[in-house]
């Protein structure tokens, strides 16, 4: 938690920097490339579906059992035919062979893998460097990003991994520059810093404060995510309007529907913060 507390120390300084950043900001493009499908694999169409609607970002919850690496939400889900290697390595291979090496049809736009850890760190990690050795393709592309969250390395370890594994960072943590460089998005619960539940407006000190946060991330040219953050379409408007980068759904043909229907007249008016960051569909 220290680092909400310091956001709140400087909270008029933020708050001031952010007006000025603002008022020089440029009008800024969300698409399906700022979707993130949160617990992937709990789609009736794991991979499939959310590539489909050509998402940015796609998470898959992993344990190592007895030298497999399984998808699953808990341990009580395990199953053998459900493997990470089956659900998303072979599929996004068969994907990689039809573009030529490029994640989607639209060589411009990237994919970051999110694999979210559960079982212990560094042997599942060893793990999964190991497998996707087996896939030269999938980490020599240049469109494709391995990122991992959940149970990680300590901060001081993450530049001892191979150079296509990356690091999701947390809001609410310092990290050094060293570590900065493998970081490559900065997470966190949004309950950590509002109870808004998305029916209605967000408290205005919420709203500041989470803007300044997005601001800080932003300075470190990290783009931010919220899990556990309402999931609808006004929530969507908000998160957008306070400059979250990713937006992480369960309802990925509800978002992709919005998403393309958010034209730029009503981004306009819907958003009040700006970054290069929102834009990612080159990665």
């Amino acid at each position: 938690m220290t680092n909400y507390f310091q956001f709140q120390r400087f909270f008029l300084t933020g708050s001031l920097l952010l007006s000025l950043f603002l008022a020089n900001a440029q009008p800024i493009y969300y698409s399906t490339a700022n979707a993130h499908s949160h617990n992937d694999y709990e789609q009736p169409f794991p991979f499939w579906t959310a590539y489909k609607a050509t998402f940015g970002s796609i998470e898959a919850d992993i344990f190592l059992v007895k030298g497999k690496l399984l998808v699953a939400h808990t341990s009580s889900e395990l199953s053998l035919n459900r493997s990470l290697e089956d659900l998303y390595l072979k599929p996004l291979l068969s994907c990689l062979h039809k573009q030529g090496g490029f994640a989607y049809a639209d060589t411009s736009r990237h994919l970051q893998m999110l694999i979210d850890v559960k079982t212990d760190s560094s042997k599942t990690l060893d793990a999964l460097v190991s497998l996707l050795q087996h896939y030269p393709e999938l980490i020599h592309s240049a469109t494709v990003k391995w990122v991992i969250t959940g149970n990680r390395p300590s901060p001081h370890r993450f530049d001892t991994y191979p150079d296509f594994i990356w690091f999701d960072g947390e809001l609410n943590k310092t990290y050094s520059a060293k570590a900065l460089k493998r970081i490559v998005m900065l997470s966190d619960d949004l309950s950590r810093y509002t109870n808004w539940n998305g029916k209605s407006p967000i408290p205005a000190k919420d709203r500041v404060l989470l803007k300044n946060i997005i601001f800080q991330a932003h300075r470190l040219h990290k783009p931010v995510r919220f899990w556990d953050a309402p999931d609808f379409t006004e929530a969507w408007k908000t998160l957008i309007g306070i400059g979250v980068d990713y937006i992480n759904t369960d309802h990925i043909e509800s978002l992709s529907h919005f998403l393309k229907e958010f034209n730029s007249a009503e981004q306009r008016k819907a958003t009040d913060a700006s970054s290069p960051l929102h834009s990612i569909s080159g990665g």
